[in-house]
């Protein structure tokens, strides 16, 4: 008896500890501009007949987002997915922040710069038309 309750006391003590590791490992602050990230691991929203891929740098770190829509271009699909939003300029839509992390030229001369295919894009995200199988990237700059 007392060997099966020394047994046990060990089991939830060894489970006790992976439990911990694991609150500790979901808990790990982020710094810097991802600390504001809403999400931190790769996503798929929406439902739809196309797919845009989004992959988000800042810094070291990256996440790509996959969204599945009905729009017909980029700019629109990331607004209805909440991945992005800015200011609507006479140029077009001024991307302040992507995945809740913010750039803003006017404070720190930082910015989103758009990338279509590993190219920067020549168009803004909101005049881009959706393309079956281009990676669309937005990469925080400073």
């Amino acid at each position: 008896m007392k060997k099966t309750a020394r047994v046990l006391s060990i089991l939830l003590a060894l489970l006790f500890v992976l439990f911990a590791f694991a609150a500790c490992a979901k808990g790990v602050a982020r710094e810097g501009l991802w600390k504001d990230a809403t999400y931190t691991t790769d996503k798929t929203f929406g439902k739809g007949d196309k797919v845009v891929t989004l992959v988000v740098t800042a810094g070291e770190e990256k996440v790509t987002f996959t969204v599945k829509t009905d729009k017909e271009t980029v700019g629109e699909a990331l607004l209805d997915a909440k991945l992005i939003e800015g200011d609507t300029t006479e140029y077009g839509l001024y991307v302040k922040k992507v995945n809740g992390m913010t750039a803003d030229y006017n404070v720190d001369q930082s910015y989103w710069a758009f990338y279509i295919n590993g190219e920067y894009a020549m168009t803004g995200v909101d005049a881009t038309p959706i393309e079956v199988g281009a990676v669309y990237g937005f990469t925080y700059t400073k």
